[in-house]
């Protein structure tokens, strides 16, 4: 052990690195996390959450703050995790047996609905923090009225509560397109549009894939399927549904926008509502398609008469969610509506919806309006990308939590402040510290090395240009209260260098007033810190790759004198020594590995001290002893520092890493020095010094090293930058300080917070206005029924509520009905719910093709004209003829079959003198006459129906032709 270092040495008189003194943990992430999916919004708390592929959910709150919360439970599909916001901690994790398909939250429940169509009902335990399925269900088979549940479009995919009865009824959408209204309270379906009207109506099979609320009221609501269709519907509420029962034939209104015309489904719909004239709609077609109209804007009220006044949004790439949301501050109380989207690169991106409504209002008019822009949402200080990243701290109090440091930790820069993010020249650029610009400026080059000595103030920077900045601060730079702006007052002087290639690496040397500058063309220059001149410039050839990737100051004991010294790494891993005063080579030979890597790190030990970028040079006890850590993509060295000078190889201890690569490293000093690891794969190691021994492990989500800048401090902090997205930070040591600090940027619950429902207000328009367009979606909500339903539904959040525990702890329905056995359903229900009549067999007795009327032709033809409910009475009623007569065929070909069989029957019966089927009995003959006689009249039916229907067909064209009259004679007018 005469090798190492004495306070690295087991038995010396500093304790090494303990597992139970380190604790790696992220403490802070600002940004938009990479590998977006999915958005959420809370209108209540002003929370947006953003889903990620690798299970993080970052959250976005009011003024500022930000939280991630990450956990290493349960995957997606088929488990719901419930997280406790205040505390960021997991709670429980839910496992289903099928497939979740859509879940809506309801105060402290939650309505689960799944592949099967099956809702279940959950509530969120306070006492044992954990969610429990409550006995409450609404089965499919009750529901939707169908028992069969092995087709694929019986998943449920939205649950709408009612706005203004939320606690009362909730609308569910089913993938085959069928709409039902459930009632809680009386536990069964007071509502339906069928949904297998819609499919005979129309040769395609649609499946309904988004769907919103068109209407404060709930009384209209908008489906998207993947058809491209967007239908509008009509929702009963209390007062309709009082008076009438049943079901509803068709949509009230059809949106054709281009997303038929395409094929694009429809994925996502967002309504906003408005005073009446600038109510919108966004719509979101599926990503997989390429197309122009992706994203679209359409104004909705009655006051559209001649074309749909649109906006198609050109998207920066194809985008696969939206979110409507509103983002507040403390400093700024205008509250800023956004539409967000995000794109297929996890990117998002952000329009003013205040922007949008005023081009859609301009379009009516005479002006042409610009078109809205949108803003990529990333950090507020990056000019493009950060190259090079340095973490510096002065002292371990830094860290400490005072009431000071907390304000200012609440003005951290909004991500989504449009107003300063659209604007040229308003996001931060960093031009060098610099008295005047001209060539001391950094002129748009990449920086690619910094260096910084707080004992010389002086700051050195390097770009890929080989330019090097020397950067001298003035003493009053480091008073706090300083109030001066800009960075005149803080420069006493700059020096500027031109050296040959790429600036890999720097350091400065207290002793020897030397800044060590290397090249990634293998060149080593020294500069003069006083007089900032250049002193010497030294080629290092080595076998593969020359490019310095390292430099450190050190001094040794050679040859019986003390030498001052500097220890170089090149990029194929090699280390060798060289003079710090001449530059000239100590070691006789290089020291590398047998199988060369991509060098990342190196730093240099002494007796009790360690000699590194950034930190002050000790008066090292023992010289003679010294170690030299190189760490590259495939393993850890541990060198002595003589051997090094004298150019022999000795490995004191080795790591190799043998399934993954290390891409990043660095050391760090709490009780005793450790050493951190950074892999390609996210993976964080922490290591003992000079053993290697592997104390604790931790993962990064979402890493991406070729887009990462990272740095750290020597008290254990790192500091990742990933592009202009995101930034992470990091704590190898407890450090508690530091967490409070980061506390209150990471409060986005506001637990008193009341709940103040999901209804927005109603905007009443006085005046009655010509109808247009939209007029029968639109036309209820001014009317004076509605307005008096609404008086008399809108409910109390506080009481309405409080009687749900009581409902969702009873069971309505057995547990076959539930998990979909077949069982019988009460046919009232279902007749009712489906518009049926009584399950009577058709009596073609009854019907007489001589009783059909011909009605006189006049003004009131068309009073009772319904053309939709016309034609799908025929339908239905042409269905049925062909039910009867395809049974009828049927039994004709048996009686031809049965015929020949019973003629040989006939030979056998007369041979031994019994009755013939020919000599049977009158009332034989007589029931076959009268199958035929029925068989002739079905065939009268169905020729009498296709007449009505092609009457119905010219109906309908002359009552076009007379609306299309009327309005020429009204604009001629």
């Amino acid at each position: 052990m005469r090798d190492l270092p004495y306070f690295l040495q087991p038995g010396g008189n500093v304790e090494g690195l303990k597992a139970v003194e380190v604790d790696p943990v992220m403490v802070f992430h600002y940004g938009v996390p990479s590998g977006c999916t999915k958005f959420a919004c809370d209108t209540s708390q002003g929370i947006l959450a953003v889903s990620t592929k690798d299970g993080r959910i970052k959250l976005f709150g009011p003024d500022s703050s930000q939280a991630m919360l990450q956990s290493d439970g349960a995957g997606p599909s088929k488990y719901l995790q419930a997280w406790d916001l205040e505390n960021k901690i997991l709670s429980h994790i839910y496992e289903f047996e099928r497939e979740i398909t859509a879940f809506e939250v309801l105060q402290r429940s939650l309505y689960v609905g799944d592949s099967a169509g099956n809702i279940s009902v959950l509530k969120f335990d306070q006492d044992t923090s954990h969610l429990i399925q409550m006995k409450y269900t609404i089965p499919f088979a009750i529901s939707h009225g169908d028992q069969n549940h092995l087709s694929p479009d019986s998943s449920v995919v939205r649950m709408l509560p009612q706005p203004t009865a939320e606690s009362k009824r909730v609308l569910i959408i089913y993938k085959d397109g069928l709409i039902t209204l459930w009632d809680i309270h009386q536990s069964k379906p007071i509502f339906s549009t069928s949904g297998n009207n819609l499919q005979t109506l129309h040769s395609e099979r649609k499946q309904a894939t988004s769907a919103c609320w068109a209407c404060p009221l709930g009384s209209k609501v908008v489906i998207g399927y993947n058809t491209g269709d967007i239908l509008f519907w009509s929702i009963p509420g209390r007062t309709e549904l009082a008076l009438e029962r049943g079901s509803q034939a068709g949509p009230i209104c059809k949106l054709n926008i281009g997303y038929k015309l395409d094929k694009i489904p429809v994925s996502s719909i967002k309504w906003v509502h408005g005073d009446g004239r600038t109510s919108r709609l966004y719509i979101m077609g599926a990503s997989d398609v390429v197309s122009t109209i992706l994203m679209q804007v359409v104004l909705l009220n009655d006051h559209i008469e001649s074309r749909t006044i649109k906006l198609g949004l050109q998207l920066p790439e194809p985008c696969i969610d939206m979110e409507i949301f509103s983002s507040t501050s403390e400093h700024n109380k205008h509250n800023q509506n956004l539409l967000l989207t995000l794109g297929k690169s996890g990117r998002v991106f952000a329009y003013d919806d205040s922007a949008i409504e005023k081009y859609l209002l301009q379009s009516q008019s005479k002006s042409s309006p610009s078109l809205p822009r949108e803003v990529t949402i990333k950090l507020p200080s990056a000019d493009s990308t950060i190259s090079i990243s340095k973490l510096i701290m002065n002292s371990d109090e830094a860290w400490t939590l005072n009431d000071e440091l907390a304000q200012q930790a609440k003005h951290i820069p909004s991500l989504f402040a449009l107003e300063k993010n659209a604007k040229e020249g308003t996001r931060s650029n960093f031009r060098g510290f610099s008295k005047s610009e001209g060539d001391f400026s950094l002129s748009g080059v990449t920086v690619t090395a910094l260096c910084f000595d707080s004992n010389s103030r002086i700051l050195v920077s390097g770009d890929k240009c080989g330019t090097v900045r020397i950067f001298k601060f003035k003493t009053e730079a480091y008073n706090s209260g300083s109030t001066k702006k800009g960075n005149n007052h803080l420069i006493d002087s700059v020096k500027v260098h031109q050296l040959n290639g790429t600036i890999l690496s720097i350091n400065i040397s207290n002793n020897s007033g030397h800044i060590a500058v290397g090249s990634d063309q293998g060149y080593v220059s020294l500069i003069e810190v006083e007089g900032l001149r250049v002193l010497c410039t030294e080629s290092i050839q080595s076998g593969i790759s020359s490019g310095i990737i390292a430099l450190q100051f050190a001094s040794c004991s050679l040859h019986g004198f003390e030498k001052n010294m500097m220890v170089v790494a090149t990029r194929d891993s090699s280390v060798l020594a060289l003079d710090s005063d001449t530059g000239k080579t100590l070691s006789s030979g290089m020291v590398n590995p047998k199988k060369p890597s991509k060098a990342l790190f190196m730093e240099v030990f002494m007796d009790g001290c360690t000699i590194s970028s950034g930190r002050t040079a000790m008066n090292c006890s023992n010289p003679e002893q010294g170690l030299v850590l190189l760490c590259s993509e495939k393993a850890v060295y541990l060198y002595s520092l003589n051997q090094v000078v004298q150019g022999v190889k000795k490995v004191i201890y080795k790591k190799k890493f043998h399934s993954v690569s290390c891409c990043w490293a660095s050391t760090f000093y709490g009780p005793a020095p450790g050493l951190v690891l950074l892999f390609t794969c996210g993976k964080i190691e922490i290591r003992s010094l000079p053993e290697l021994s592997l104390l604790k492990e931790a993962s990064i989500r979402g890493f991406t090293y070729s887009e990462s800048s990272i740095c750290s401090s020597q008290d254990g902090q790192i500091l990742m930058v990933t592009g202009d997205q995101e930034l992470y930070l990091f704590s190898i040591l407890q450090q508690k300080n530091l967490c409070r600090l980061f506390e209150s940027i990471g409060q986005v619950y506001l637990k008193n917070l009341n709940y103040q429902g999901r209804a927005e207000p109603l905007s009443i328009v006085p005046k009655e206005k010509k109808k247009g367009l939209f007029s029968s979606v639109f036309g209820e909500t001014k009317s004076g029924k509605e307005k008096q339903a609404l008086d008399l539904e809108r409910e109390d959040p506080q009481e309405s509520f409080e009687g749900l525990p009581a409902v969702f702890s009873t069971e309505k329905f057995p547990c076959e009905a539930r998990d979909g056995a077949n069982q019988a359903i009460d046919n009232d229900t279902r007749r009712n719910l489906h518009g049926e009549e009584d399950d009577t067999d058709l009596n073609i007795d009854d019907i007489d093709l001589e009783d059909f009327e011909e009605k006189p032709r006049g003004q009131n033809m068309f009073a009772g004209l319904n053309k939709k409910n016309l034609s799908s009475k025929f339908l239905t009623f042409k269905g049925k003829l062909k039910t009867a007569k395809a049974k009828n065929d049927k039994n004709g070909i048996k009686e031809e079959q049965q015929d020949e069989k019973v003629g040989a029957v006939d030979q056998i019966k007369k041979k031994y003198g019994f009755a013939t089927s020919s000599e049977s009995t009158t009332s034989a003959k007589m029931a076959e006459n009268k199958l035929q006689e029925h068989l002739n009249k079905l065939q009268g039916i169905s020729l009498k129906a296709t007449q009505m229907q092609d009457t119905a067909m010219s109906f309908s064209a002359m009552a076009k032709e007379l609306l299309k009259t009327a309005e020429q004679d009204k604009r001629s007018l």
